[in-house]
């Protein structure tokens, strides 16, 4: 059983969230564990109109935000990885300086110190130096910067077909296939 750890922070894009738990709920052969902060239920609340109730119930585990005494908090917890989608950019700072404050910056330094997979779907544009910066130091520590931008080269006729790429392309980080269109290359026309 792969356990992924899930962390939904204050940023724009919790659908990206939303929608990762509803494709791993589909699988036998994955367990989510989530944490979601107190401006993550904030932004769930007002993008999709849903609460932490809700979002709670698409995942196998739920964990308090404040909860550092959490089995997530330990490196004895053997998990497949930790995906923090959408992750702010306090989140990011956090994670790059070692600040450990709460959970979800909690479990991401415990999956740094044991080398298992990260990836912080970021969100905030344009970037300044300091969240280049904060995504240099993450990226240096084996952590991986994943901002959710769509893809047209599968050529989406929806939002939801936008959304599914980028979540299966974020959980195949993480060798959790789910349904998508594949690249297969430039077609040449004669």
């Amino acid at each position: 059983m792969k356990k992924l750890v899930i962390g939904i922070t204050g940023a724009t894009g919790a659908i990206y969230a939303v929608r990762a738990l509803e494709k791993i709920r589909e699988l036998p052969d994955v367990e989510s564990h989530l944490i979601i902060s107190s401006s993550g239920v904030l932004n769930i609340q007002y993008e999709l109109n849903l609460g932490k109730k809700d979002i709670y119930a698409l995942a196998d585990c739920t964990y308090n935000i404040n909860d550092v005494g959490a089995t997530l908090a330990s490196g004895a917890f053997d998990t497949t990885g930790m995906l923090i989608l959408p992750c702010s950019m306090r989140t990011l700072a956090a994670c790059a300086h070692g600040l450990s404050d709460n959970l979800i910056t909690r479990a991401a330094d415990v999956h740094l110190k044991e080398r298992r997979r990260l990836v912080l779907a970021v969100r905030e544009t344009p970037f300044n130096l300091a969240h280049l910066r904060n995504m240099t130091a993450v990226t240096e520590m084996g952590g991986i910067i994943f901002p959710p931008l769509p893809a047209f080269y599968h050529h989406p006729q929806t939002l939801d077909d936008m959304i599914d790429h980028t979540v299966a392309r974020l959980l195949g980080l993480f060798d959790i296939h789910v349904e998508s269109p594949k690249w297969q290359g430039v077609v040449r026309r004669s």
